[in-house]
């Protein structure tokens, strides 16, 4: 009983931290779906059936079965793919491929979290009009509002997505049902509107209409928007809480499409920008339209969380694949490592989504410009999924994959006529992660390839004759060490070029575990005479007293050594390189060590 109703909860939570940005879709998805075709009556039900094939085809298959079948750990999204297909291949230019999708995917899902908080925020505040005596309302001051509720959003990030998912999963539950409610008493009005589940009248459309269906297919993506978010997130949330509550929340987005085109259909001369909002006041009345619009505006809340956590999730992922530098991380949760929250990332989104309000004004205006690169995204994915079950034969999964990745494309194609009408700066906010990720991961291995690094069996051999031919420090000395079989330059530069040696020599390595709590320090081995090695091992919600865990297996340090690269170069990627490591932490900045003991060791580095 206690493990179903753990299930629920977490299926209830997943409500609230994953589906807000898909959930909101309605907002404006159908709006701007009909405000760009103009169809003619007979052509409604193949828009409809391609927003049904669409929530099928990209959401339930690619994303809730495909893509969320493969993970590394629990976790999900565009790099753990491009590390699946990596780990799978032998050719090594097929791994540099590899690795540049997954560079432009990260991008792309990082430049699509400026816009959607700013098209679900602004789109439900926009629905204030809608309220008798405020027909009126100036976009000036439905702008305010949007900056209000973005700065409240973005000031409650660091109580961390888990606190987040609990508070907005009941809020969630209730805005689905609501729209289900509304959607299946306007559909009741026209209920023939069911035959669009019919595939057939999709095909029909886009093969009568070619021009105008392919163009269309640019706005219809806008109802999938927000399905990435679910495999993103997977390892914030859990794969089974995360498809328990697609299975709530698809029926629930199925029947308000249904009734925003009954509505339409019964109501020909509405304005066709306002079918979500004039759908729900037809069947609330002005009374219960007021609290409905408060749920509207917690909802778009609600969808920017979405998106932001994923955003996290994205970022720590990078780091922890060292495609991109340190960065401050703050842990949320002891129950699950990939719930934080990253300071950094969190102020530069909101300063995105503020811009993005006095640029593009309205949430149609977005709407130009939304969708590329979530199709990006989605073609990406569709492309791993198909080197991954190709290379692993699995015929079944290859042949959907296949499927799912000219889907992707035709979706991804069709959005292209968007870019000179906005969708340009989804490439431009793109191209801010992708450069620093191609920056960062070239400079390191330039730095790596620059470093001489000594074996373990020649730097033996040296630090014998050192140690027992020079006058030695009294006490311990700590040296920072990846691995001790390959030793660094600085600490070459330490011991045989300044002629620094203490009695005793510690070789320490730090190694980051998957459990929240738990520290583990151990001598491993005695290299030589004065020369130990430790290592502790640590849950990822542990701040490391070294000094504790040192004394814990007896060991007294005077002073810890550890490495900076001094870059040296005339060329100015280099030089953006070398600004780019000293602006990010450092390691014993980012593992927050003691700084009283703490001794930099600069080694000159010609680049």
């Amino acid at each position: 009983m206690k493990l179903y109703t753990k299930e629920i909860m977490n299926t209830i939570r997943a409500v609230g931290a994953v589906f807000g940005d898909i959930g909101t879709s309605p907002l404006y998805a159908l709006a701007v779906l009909i405000t760009l075709t103009r169809p003619k009556e007979e052509q409604i039900l193949g828009l409809l059936s391609l927003i049904i094939w669409t929530l099928i085809i990209l959401v339930t298959i690619q994303y809730a079965w495909f893509a969320m079948n493969l993970s590394i750990k629990g976790e999900g999204g565009t790099i753990v793919l491009g590390q699946i297909a990596t780990s799978i291949t032998r050719n090594e230019k097929l791994k540099k491929i590899y690795r540049a999708f997954v560079f432009i995917g990260v991008g792309f899902l990082l430049g699509d979290g400026v816009i959607t908080p700013a098209i679900t925020i602004l789109s439900s505040t926009e629905g204030i009009r809608l309220i008798p005596g405020f027909e009126n309302t100036p976009q000036g001051e439905i702008i305010a509002i949007a900056i209000l509720i973005t700065l409240f959003l973005f000031i409650l990030q660091p109580k961390g997505t888990g606190k987040i998912g609990e508070y907005f999963g009941p809020i969630m539950l209730l805005w689905f049902i609501s729209i289900g409610l509304i959607g299946f008493i306007n559909f009741m009005h026209h209920p023939q509107v069911i035959h669009a589940i019919n595939p057939y009248y999709a095909i029909e459309f886009l093969v009568e209409n070619p021009v105008k269906g392919f163009i269309s297919l640019s706005e219809v993506l806008l109802v999938a928007t927000g399905g990435e978010a679910m495999y993103a997130d997977m390892g914030h949330l859990g794969r089974v809480s995360i498809r328990w509550a697609w299975f709530f929340v698809f029926p629930m987005l199925l029947l308000n499409y249904l009734g925003q085109t009954s509505f339409y259909i019964t109501n020909p001369n509405i304005d066709p920008q306002s079918i979500f909002f004039e759908s729900a006041r037809h069947i609330l009345g002005n009374l219960l339209y007021i609290p409905f619009l408060v749920l509207v505006m917690l909802a778009g809340i609600i969808a920017s969380q979405s998106l932001i956590s994923g955003a996290f999730s994205i970022i720590f992922q990078a780091i922890n694949a060292r495609l991109a530098p340190l960065m401050y991380i703050k842990h949320t949760s002891t129950e699950l490592r990939t719930q934080i929250y990253i300071p950094a990332v969190n102020w530069m989104l909101m300063i995105g989504v503020l811009f993005m309000y006095f640029n593009f004004k309205t949430s149609t205006n977005m709407a130009s410009a939304y969708g590329f690169a979530v199709s990006a995204v989605m073609l990406i994915t569709g492309f791993f999924l198909t080197v991954i079950h190709l290379i692993r034969k699995e015929l079944f999964y290859l042949l959907g994959s296949c499927f799912l990745l000219f889907v992707d494309a035709s979706f991804f194609l069709s959005n292209f006529y968007k870019i000179p009408h906005g969708a340009y700066w989804s490439v431009i906010f793109a191209l801010v992660p992708i450069s620093v990720m191609v920056l960062y991961t070239a400079g390191q291995k330039r730095l790596y390839r620059k470093m001489t690094f000594l074996p373990l069996k020649e730097f033996i051999i040296k630090f014998e004759k050192l140690y027992n031919e020079s006058p030695k420090i009294k006490g311990t000395a700590i040296f920072l060490i990846k691995d001790p079989h390959n030793i660094p330059p600085y600490v070459l530069q330490t011991l045989f070029e300044h002629g620094i040696i203490y009695e005793d020599n510690v070789f320490l390595s730090l190694v980051k575990q998957d459990e929240p709590f738990g520290v583990r320090t151990a001598l491993r081995e005695v290299l030589t005479k004065g020369l130990r090695v430790a290592e502790i091992r640590y849950g990822y919600m542990e701040v490391i007293d070294i000094d504790k865990e040192l004394k814990s297996i007896g060991i007294q340090e005077r002073v810890i050594f550890y490495g900076v690269e001094n870059i040296h170069t005339d060329k100015p990627v280099w030089k953006l390189f070398s600004l780019l490591k000293r602006a990010t932490p450092s390691f014993v900045e980012f593992y927050r060590f003691p700084q009283g003991q703490l001794h930099g060791v600069m080694v000159r580095v010609e680049f």
